[in-house]
């Protein structure tokens, strides 16, 4: 059975997402379950990967719209890893999307994945203020 990518915020099974950002995920725990629906309520586009009509992957991005996005919450289920389906979710989120020609910015600790859609390290002139943000605190 093949995988299917869809950008339809109506269809994200939240009990997914919820299940493997607050077990799995190695950031934000910290975030309860409503701020994970706010984050998902205020997100500019999500992007599943859907497996016999089941969501087995997820990604989402914050944006102003028009040059600049933030990808956040790329994940693929355990039991389907390695089959590429998280490349074909950064591939649609990045490139075949909408914010194409924009630029991307994420927080990660598995670069590897990132770099063949163009992510590098940051230059001199990308700044980050630190808050008191317990994610930050976590690490």
């Amino acid at each position: 059975m093949a995988y299917e990518l869809d950008d339809d915020p109506a269809r994200v099974d939240l009990g997914v997402v919820w299940s493997f950002l607050s077990t799995e995920a190695y950031w934000g725990r910290w975030r309860s379950r409503d701020d994970v629906v706010r984050q998902l309520q205020g997100s500019w586009r999500v992007l599943g990967a859907y497996h016999g009509g089941a969501m087995v992957g997820y990604a989402r991005a914050i944006s102003d719209g028009v040059s600049l996005a933030y990808l956040a919450d790329a994940f693929v289920l355990r039991e389907h890893r390695g089959r590429g389906l998280g490349r074909r979710l950064i591939a649609g989120m990045v490139q075949e999307g909408p914010g194409r020609d924009f630029r991307w910015l994420l927080n990660t600790s598995d670069p590897g994945i990132y770099e063949p859609f163009g992510f590098r390290a940051p230059d001199e002139s990308l700044l980050e203020r630190e808050g008191a943000n317990p994610m930050r605190q976590a690490r």
